[in-house]
């Protein structure tokens, strides 16, 4: 099993329009700087180029459960499986993003990567309550 580690933010949006918004593939370059500008979309894939190699990336589909998983393939490396949740709390939103800790990462690499999904969620929340003042 791998190390696991769970980074939440508290957004003040309501769930529909947060998973809304966050649903679009198109979108999470305005906010994950981990997917890069260069995201785009070839026939069925969406591709990213990153500083290791493009990466293919796979979003799961429009749900009603705030599920934003997707999956990110780079040259051989094996999948890596990004768990994100958006969960409804009170008149806002709740999101929840699992970091699992890859084979090959030491400990500082783990914190950075954690330290990098923090300022993204960061973006994110500082998007959505723009975009959707209460």
């Amino acid at each position: 099993m791998l190390a696991a580690r769970s980074i939440d933010i508290a957004i003040r949006v309501p769930l529909a329009q947060a998973y809304g918004f966050a649903s679009q593939p198109e979108n999470f370059p305005r906010w994950a700087a981990g997917l890069s500008a260069s995201l785009h979309r070839e026939g069925d894939d969406w591709i990213a180029d990153t500083p290791e190699g493009r990466a293919i990336v796979t979003f799961s589909p429009p749900n009603d459960f705030g599920i934003l998983d997707h999956h990110v393939r780079l040259p051989g490396k094996p999948d890596i499986h990004i768990p994100l949740r958006m969960i409804a709390n009170g008149d806002g939103t709740q999101v929840v993003f699992t970091l699992f800790r890859q084979p090959d990462m030491d400990d500082a690499a783990f914190d950075r990567d954690a330290d990098l999904v923090t300022k993204d969620l960061q973006r994110l929340k500082a998007l959505l309550e723009s975009l959707y003042p209460a």
